[in-house]
């Protein structure tokens, strides 16, 4: 079991480890983002962890929310 330890913690530690604002490569996954984070597009077209939303209110003022490619959730962008 002790032999199986480092490859858990390197494989645990990779799952959602990217946070919210960090860029991220497959647009659309949770899987990669932290804990209420989704992969897309940022406003200016740069793929960033996005805080999920369902209502502009779960976003800052500064952001929108709006849908996400490739899934059925939405994040929250700077406003254009």
């Amino acid at each position: 079991m002790h032999r199986l330890l480092p490859l858990v913690l390197l494989l645990t530690s990779a799952c959602g480890s990217t946070k919210i604002g960090e860029p991220c490569t497959n647009a659309g996954s949770t899987d990669v983002c932290e804990s209420g984070g989704v992969c897309s597009k940022d406003s200016s077209g740069v793929t960033l962890c996005l805080k999920i939303c369902t209502q502009q209110s779960d976003c800052a003022a500064t952001q929108e929310c709006n849908g996400v490619e490739g899934s059925s959730l939405k994040g929250c962008r700077t406003k254009k």
